[in-house]
C-alpha cells in the first residue's frame, strides 16, 4: 500500500512546468536538454534539475526508441491467458514466468475476464510455438489461451495523458 501512496504523492506533487516537460519528453525524448528547456519555457538548469527529479521519483521510467514493426518485421499476438488456481501466489508465479519471457512485451492481470493478458512480440509462428510450449503447455496451472494476432495497427500511443 505505501507504494501506491508514493506513486500519487508524486503524481499530485507534479506542477506545471513538470507537465510541460514530462509532455515533451513524451514527444521526443531525444532533444537535447538545451532544445528541451527553450520548448519548456525554463532555463536549462532548472530543465535538468526537473528531469532528474522526475526520474528519482520515478515518474518517469525509463528512455527508450521506439522500433516500427512494420519496419523491424515479426509477428504481434494479444493473449488471454486463464489459470486454472487464481490464488495470489499461482498468478505470481505465472506472472513471473511470463515476464522473464523476452518475448512478452506486456504482462497486465486483468479483470473481469481472463487473468491475465499478455502482448507478444515474436520473429515468426514458430516462434509462437515455442513460446506456447514453454509458458502455456509446460505449465499445469493454464486452463485457457486464447491468442489474437494482430494484423493492423490503427494506434499506438505510449503517452501518458498530463
Amino acid at each position: 500500500m505505501a507504494d501506491s501512496t508514493q506513486e500519487n504523492n508524486a503524481t499530485d506533487a507534479l506542477d506545471a512546468i513538470d507537465r510541460r516537460l514530462l509532455s515533451l519528453l513524451q514527444q521526443d525524448a531525444s532533444r537535447s536538454n538545451q532544445a528541451l528547456a527553450e520548448a519548456a519555457h525554463v532555463s536549462p538548469a532548472t530543465a535538468l534539475r526537473r528531469v532528474r527529479r522526475l526520474v528519482e521519483a520515478g515518474v518517469i521510467e525509463r528512455q527508450v526508441a521506439i522500433v516500427s514493426p512494420q519496419r523491424a518485421g515479426g509477428l504481434q499476438a494479444i493473449v488471454e491467458i486463464t489459470l486454472d488456481r487464481q490464488g495470489a501466489e499461482h498468478v505470481a508465479a505465472f506472472e513471473a514466468r511470463a515476464v522473464a519471457d523476452a518475448a512478452v512485451q506486456q504482462c497486465w492481470r486483468v479483470s473481469p475476464g481472463p487473468d491475465l493478458l499478455l502482448v507478444l512480440w515474436l520473429a515468426d509462428m514458430p516462434a509462437y510455438h515455442a513460446l506456447v510450449q514453454r509458458l502455456f503447455t509446460q505449465d499445469a496451472n493454464v486452463r485457457n489461451v486464447k491468442t489474437f494476432f494482430a494484423t493492423h495497427r490503427a494506434k499506438f500511443e505510449p503517452a501518458v495523458g498530463l
